[in-house]
């Protein structure tokens, strides 16, 4: 089949389920697995050139709602009669649904259903494990540092955060996304405080920015070195990648518990 990604959680998804190389084109940011930066861009995701993307003639286009603003972009498809899915997670397991999904569109059934119940087996591992932590941190995510965003309770990132031994700060907030202030943050004082602001490479990321912060320098978080930047790329972004952060995570936070734990084969081979 002729494949079309608009968005980068697709391109990944299309990756673990082994079929990349039918790819005929990408978005600006699609930009792993690494073969993918040869192909034709369609421009960023949100703002895609569909007459390129038309005249490239797919089978089929995979469409997001994962992020804000995708909309037109699916308006323009469904005018143009161009075939199309739409897939929109906003959990681990939504995206375990996806592969099942792509899987059967793309006619790899099969494939789909292994690679389905690795990715299951191993978060089912991971929660396993998570209970057996001595002590579980609360984590403070900032998805962006001015105004201030977190996840709340309907995210990836606190179902994350928890098969890694940890709680979200945030989920008491029956949101996805969280506006909030720096003395809010203070007042929780988290055990941790990750950064992974939303579309920055982690060498963007400056903690300068954040240490300025009034009452800031003197958080424990701060003060005993648990501050730490993280790859927006393995946070960020609803793909199994996500599998990949949850494990550098818990490693992190609970090395005692993680760190002999393994990807699975079809994660490490990609």
């Amino acid at each position: 089949m002729k494949l079309i990604s608009i968005c980068p959680s697709n391109t990944e998804l299309l990756a673990y389920l082994g079929i990349i190389d039918q790819l005929i084109a990408v978005d600006d940011f699609s930009d792993w697995p690494e073969s993918v930066n040869t192909l034709p861009r369609l421009g960023p995701d949100l703002s895609i050139d569909m007459d390129k993307l038309e005249s490239l003639e797919p089978d089929l286009v995979l469409a997001s709602l994962s992020v804000p603003g995708m909309e037109k972009n699916i308006e323009e498809l469904e005018k143009r009669r161009i075939p199309h899915i739409v897939l929109n997670p906003q959990s681990l397991n939504d995206i375990a649904g996806d592969l099942l999904l792509v899987g059967k569109e793309c006619g790899i059934e099969e494939r789909a259903k292994i690679v389905h119940a690795d990715y299951l087996a191993f978060i089912h591992e991971m929660k396993k494990r998570a209970p057996t932590a001595k002590h579980t941190p609360s984590l403070y995510w900032e998805w962006w540092p001015k105004p201030i965003f977190t996840p709340g309770r309907i995210n990836w990132l606190t179902e994350i955060s928890s098969i890694a031994g940890g709680l979200n700060e945030f989920r008491d907030v029956e949101l996805a996304s969280v506006q909030t202030d720096w003395e809010d943050v203070l007042q929780r004082n988290p055990d941790y405080i990750l950064l992974a602001w939303v579309g920055v490479r982690s060498a963007k990321v400056n903690k300068e920015v954040v240490l300025k912060r009034p009452g800031w320098k003197d958080m424990p978080a701060i003060k005993n070195n648990r501050f730490s930047i993280m790859e927006e790329e393995l946070y960020c972004r609803p793909s199994p990648r996500l599998l990949e952060g949850a494990l550098r995570l818990g490693k992190m936070i609970h090395p005692e518990i993680y760190n002999e734990l393994q990807l699975p084969k079809w994660i490490t081979t990609v």
